[in-house]
C-alpha cells in the first residue's frame, strides 16, 4: 500500500510513503512526473521493493504550466519550452531544489545518513532530481535520472557542489521518447560524464517511448540493491 495523509500546514496531500519492514536503514526518495502524483511510481516500485528502505513518492503542488498552455496541473516549476537551448523556470527550479532538500534533511532527521539516500525521478522529477544532487551540499548515495535531462545546464558548472562529484548515477531513456527525445538523454549523459568523476550509467531501451518498461525496472532495482545494501545501524 501506497500510504498517505494529508498535511495540516497546507491541505496538500503529504508524500505517498512505504515504510521499511525491517530495520529502516536506507531511504529512497522519487519524484514524479509532469501532470503526475507519486501514487503513480509508489505502485511502479511495488514488485522492486527491499524490506530495509523506506520509499517516499512526494505529489508536486498545482500550477500554471506554460507549455501546456498555462493549465494548472502538478508541476515541480513551470516548464516555458522542450527545447535543449529554450527558456526555463530558473527561480522555480531553484524553490523547488529547496523543498527536495528538506525532504533529505527530514530522513536524515529520522536518522538515515544522506549517503544512505538515493534520489530519484521521472522525466521533471528526474530533472529536479538531478539538479538537487549536484548543487546541495549533502552527499547522497546515489541518483537515478529516467526518461530526464539537465535543467540549467550552463549554469551547472559554476553551482556544482563537491559532495556528490562521485556519487553513482542511473540514467535511463527509451529511444522512441517524443517528449524528452533521446538525443537530450543521449546530451544529458555527455555533460555528465565532463562534469563528474564518478560512475554514470547511460542504459537505453529501444522503442520505449516516455515511459517505463519491465527492464527498465529491472536496471533500477539493481542499482538500488547495490547502493543501499541492508547492514544494522550502529
Amino acid at each position: 500500500m501506497c500510504g498517505n495523509r494529508f498535511s495540516s500546514m497546507d491541505s496538500a496531500p503529504a508524500p505517498a510513503v512505504v515504510p521499511a519492514t525491517n530495520n529502516h536503514t536506507a531511504s529512497m526518495i522519487f519524484l514524479h512526473g509532469l501532470g503526475d502524483t507519486g501514487h503513480g511510481w509508489c505502485e511502479n516500485f511495488a514488485t522492486i521493493r527491499q524490506p530495509h528502505i523506506r520509499y517516499i513518492f512526494p505529489h508536486a503542488p498545482h500550477s500554471p504550466v506554460t507549455i501546456n498552455g498555462g493549465l494548472k496541473m502538478p508541476s515541480w516549476f513551470d516548464l516555458l519550452s522542450l527545447h535543449p537551448g529554450g527558456p526555463e523556470d530558473e527561480k522555480g527550479i531553484l524553490d523547488a531544489a529547496k523543498t527536495v532538500e528538506k525532504m533529505i534533511s527530514d530522513e536524515e532527521s529520522k536518522g538515515i545518513p544522506s549517503e544512505r539516500i538515493i534520489l530519484g525521478g521521472f522525466s521533471q522529477g528526474g530533472a529536479l532530481a538531478l539538479y538537487t544532487s549536484l548543487t546541495q551540499s549533502k552527499k547522497l548515495g546515489g541518483v537515478i535520472l529516467l526518461s530526464s535531462w539537465m535543467p540549467l545546464h550552463d549554469q551547472i558548472p559554476s553551482v556544482l557542489k563537491d559532495a556528490n562529484k562521485l556519487t553513482p548515477i542511473l540514467q535511463c531513456h527509451g529511444t522512441a521518447d517524443p517528449l524528452v527525445v533521446f538525443p537530450i538523454g543521449q546530451l544529458t549523459s555527455s555533460r555528465l560524464q565532463e562534469l563528474l568523476a564518478g560512475e554514470v550509467t547511460f542504459k537505453h531501451y529501444a522503442g520505449m517511448g516516455h515511459s517505463s518498461c519491465p527492464q527498465e525496472m529491472d536496471d533500477v532495482q539493481k542499482f538500488i540493491a547495490e547502493k543501499l545494501p541492508e547492514f544494522p545501524k550502529t
